[in-house]
């Protein structure tokens, strides 16, 4: 009779599988730090549990059926995802992990990219599954999903939450699986599995004290960003005056704790022709990254409801640090400026909370520009020479970069009117004929030309396009397309990105925008500050431009870590899987006591025989098993079990002697133990395949 390998009966074979699929899902809720939701349970219950069901079922199967079989089970798990079959399946598969690289998590639960959560849970189940239904390993079934919670642990490094209970129990359910197929009673469950979980409890009181805790490495640092796109067909400033033409027009409202500005895009590439966005913007869940500014803060909550507004821009106080009810958001991290995926429709409504920064008088007065030549360029022209001379003369005497900004908006607001009629248009030739000519424009010739003025002294500029207050009514505010605005922002190391206004108000109106005429009188306190003490504030800083605007990368590639990680686990696996045996075998040899040695050389035999783990069988057994071996084997086969019976039946009868009177067990039976036990040894090794060899080695058998 042949016995090729145990199979667990009774509680424990269907116990296996089952531990085997909470494993993997619970390494597939892993990636809770990137899907916070319970979508995320739709991809892992079922690439968990149905892998688990197929093993069992074709255990005494052919593993390419059970393989196929595992496919047809994948394909069924992504219908729940996608509401039906999706041709571009294996696509996303293929694209998903670099879209999640470059998403800001939390990630909207979309199919295209929880499809690799599914696939991942599937692969790990899979190999599990049948790793444990047709292999004597203890907890090789558990490697895939621990890889899996590997790459959870990347992709959702810089997420919400903690992954330390996930690991906590991955540990107590890999201990299970250990006691499970180390055919112990089951009172060892009742033992093991509490101490497994009083490790675990340790584990997480102690991760986060470790090092790596701190800084951990995260690979969207590393990502490559999608590249700028034009957003619109029409820019938002080329809007500017059209909107004016007709100011009744509704576009949104705002319900909101205080009236404020309302900005729409950000623009910081000019051409000399029109400004542009180079926003290089990801999709997000919501979450906005933090912006420079770490100080005192006003938190302020809006809901923002959708009227005529075209295009996809969001409005939002600046800056925006959650946003909720927004499919296919995606934000630039640099600006905070929102996107939606498609165009809002009529009614469309969504949440924001932003953080309104509060600097200090004495953090404004030391403010000190960034370096950034993208934010400092000047299109070749002639008229650079036109706006350099008159920022010049604006700002003659300020000693300090956030003097000449608020000298520089004084200037414009004072000597060139605002006037609705006046012709669109922002481009060098249109803005020189504002300066000399006509003194008189909307926002849109204000803020631009503030914004390449500031340039040429050094101050890093943008234009922002947005929308006053509007017209309050029971807590909500009406903006209307006579609302809206351009204003421009100047970039300061750590206090990030601060607002000026240089458009003067509208002559014979009422001004409703509180806002601007706030910041127009703190600016005015604050050049009062000036002139008490300006000789003690920092000077204009005016770093030299490197070329390109980049920074020299430091540090190792991750690939090259990722590489080296690699080999060394590599490297380590090899060290276990040829020291492991040479050690339990020198263990043996050496044990103490020569009834010890004899016992040992017995187990050793046992487990060349591919009997480990099976000490209890008696020599009987195992000469019984090895004789129907000999009647089924082949020619050379038989030949090799013959030598190995010669030294078997003189083993078991040595080892039979210890069992029943070990306290007469000399130093040369434990010798001659050995060497019958080393004899076998070869044989085995003599008449077994070296592709069999390696694999029980490197199965750790």
């Amino acid at each position: 009779m042949t016995h090729h390998r145990e199979t667990p009966s009774g509680w424990r074979r269907p116990a296996g599988p089952a531990v085997v699929a909470a494993v993997a899902g619970v390494a597939g809720w892993g990636f809770h730090r990137v899907f916070p939701g319970t979508e995320l349970l739709l991809a892992v219950v079922p690439a968990a549990l149905a892998p688990a069901f197929v093993a069992a079922l074709t255990s005494r199967r052919p593993l390419w059926l059970a393989l196929a079989l595992d496919v047809v089970v994948w394909l069924a798990g992504t219908i729940p995802l996608y509401q039906g079959l999706q041709p571009t399946l294996l696509a996303d598969v293929a694209n998903s992990w670099q879209a999640l690289l470059t998403t800001l998590l939390p990630a909207q639960p979309e199919p295209q990219l929880l499809v690799l959560v599914h696939t991942l849970v599937w692969a790990a189940a899979t190999i599990g599954a049948e790793t444990l239904a047709r292999t004597r390993t203890r907890i090789a079934a558990a490697i895939p999903a621990i890889i899996v919670y590997g790459v959870a642990l990347l992709l959702g490094v810089d997420g919400e939450g903690s992954n330390l209970p996930v690991a906590a129990a991955l540990f107590v359910l890999i201990a299970a699986l250990a006691v499970l197929r180390d055919d112990r009673p089951p009172v060892w469950l009742l033992a093991g599995i509490p101490a497994a979980a009083a490790l675990a409890a340790l584990a997480l009181v102690a991760g986060p004290l470790l090092p790596i805790a701190g800084q951990p490495y995260n690979p969207r640092d590393n990502a490559d960003l999608p590249p700028p796109v034009r957003v619109d067909s029409v820019s938002p400033l080329d809007r500017v005056s059209a909107w004016l033409q007709i100011p009744d027009r509704e576009l949104f409202t705002v319900k909101a704790d205080k009236p404020l500005n309302w900005r729409l895009a950000v623009l910081d590439r000019y051409d000399g022709v029109r400004w542009t966005s180079g926003a290089r913007f990801q999709p997000t869940g919501g979450r906005v990254p933090d912006g420079d500014w770490t100080g005192k803060t006003e938190t302020v909550r809006q809901k923002v409801t959708f009227d005529g507004l075209p295009g996809t821009w969001l409005p939002a106080a600046e800056r925006p640090e959650e946003v909720s009810g927004v499919r296919g958001l995606a934000v630039d991290p640099e600006s905070g400026a929102l996107l939606a995926g498609a165009k809002p429709a009529k009614g469309f409504s969504y949440e924001v909370t932003s953080l309104v920064a509060e600097p200090s008088k004495e953090e404004l007065l030391a403010a000190t520009p960034v370096h950034d030549p993208n934010l400092t360029a000047f299109p070749a022209g002639p008229q650079e020479q036109l706006f350099r001379r008159l920022a010049q003369e604006a700002t003659k005497g300020a000693d300090a970069p956030i003097k000449q900004a608020y000298r520089l908006q004084s200037y414009l607001r004072t000597n060139a009117g605002y006037d609705v009629t006046a012709p669109p248009g922002h481009s060098l030739k249109g803005l020189e004929f504002f300066l000399q000519t006509t003194h008189r424009g909307t926002s849109e010739q204000f803020a631009t030309t503030f914004a390449l003025m500031a340039r040429t002294l050094g101050l890093p500029s943008r234009v922002v396009v947005g929308f006053r207050p509007g017209q309050a009514s029971g807590g909500i505010y009406h903006v209307k397309s006579g609302h809206v605005m351009a204003w421009a922002e100047i970039k300061f190391d750590k206090l990030g990105w601060r607002p000026f206004y240089p458009t003067p108000d509208r002559s014979g109106a009422k001004d409703d925008h509180d806002v601007v005429s706030s910041a127009i009188e703190e600016s005015e306190q604050l050049e009062g500050e000036f002139g008490q003490g300006g000789s003690d504030k920092p000077k204009t800083s005016k770093p030299q431009a490197t070329g390109n605007g980049e920074e020299p990368a430091s540090g190792p590639s991750p690939w090259l870590i990722a590489a080296v990680a690699g080999g060394v686990l590599l490297v380590g696996c090899a060290a276990v899987v040829v020291a492991l045996p040479w050690w339990r075998r020198r263990t043996r040899r050496r044990a103490q006591g020569p009834e010890q040695r004899v016992l040992g050389a017995w187990w050793q035999t046992c487990d060349d025989l591919g009997l480990k783990g099976q000490y209890a069988l008696t020599a009987e057994d195992v000469i019984t098993r090895h004789d129907g071996d000999t009647r089924h084997g082949g020619h050379l086969r038989t030949r090799h079990n013959d030598e190995i019976s010669t030294h078997l039946r003189p083993l078991a009868e040595i080892s039979n002697y210890v069992r029943y009177a070990p306290d007469a067990v000399t130093e040369d039976a434990a010798t001659a133990a050995w060497q019958r036990s080393d004899a076998i040894r070869r044989a085995v090794r003599t008449r077994t395949p070296l592709t069999t060899r390696l694999r029980n080695r490197l199965l750790l058998r």
